[in-house]
């Protein structure tokens, strides 16, 4: 029996329905996500939290990237974590960046900023940053294990850094010698 050119229309036509309303749909969804990419700061760029300029301290500095694109930077982790984990956020975050101590300096941090919640995190070694002890940052455990050889502390993945780590009561603005 030969099937007529007729009957085999429906069934056409309906495949083709549904394969270009899943391309609709699927176009839709990649217009609400948007492609957060981190940037570089400037000479003058100051943190979000206290107005200190990030190039004139020690150690990894944080950005968060919201939904309508404007970054806020952090001239250290623990500010970073403290905004990210507080229930009083409720900005879309479309990304938050570190930057990667196993391909920068501690003491002058430039670029090589990574995905927050892809890197390996050390926590209380003896290097310090401008709010006192902080967090170091890596793309890999292999240079997060070989920072804490030199340097102690304790390896984690975002996910187990918890607003209690993410201590604010040390550092530069709670110095006891500086005047308020």
């Amino acid at each position: 029996m030969i099937a007529s050119p007729r009957a085999a229309r429906p069934a056409t036509s309906r495949k083709m329905l549904g394969g270009l309303l899943l391309l609709a749909l699927l176009g839709a969804c990649s217009h609400t996500t948007p492609t957060a990419v981190a940037q570089e700061p400037g000479a003058d760029t100051a943190c979000v939290l206290d107005g200190m300029l990030l190039q004139d301290f020690p150690g990894p500095k944080g950005q968060i990237v919201y939904a309508e694109g404007k970054p806020d930077f952090f001239c250290d982790l623990m500010e970073l974590f403290t905004t990210l984990r507080t229930p009083e956020q409720k900005r879309a975050v479309a990304g938050a960046y570190v930057q990667d101590m196993g391909k920068t300096d501690w003491a002058h941090p430039k670029g090589n900023w990574i995905p927050a919640k892809t890197a390996f995190f050390v926590i209380g070694s003896k290097l310090h940053g401008s709010m006192g002890p902080t967090l170091g940052a890596f793309s890999s455990a292999e240079d997060a294990n070989k920072f804490i050889q030199q340097n102690g502390g304790k390896l984690l993945r975002f996910e187990q850094v918890t607003p209690e780590m993410a201590d604010l009561s040390g550092g530069v603005m709670h110095d006891s010698g500086m005047s308020h």
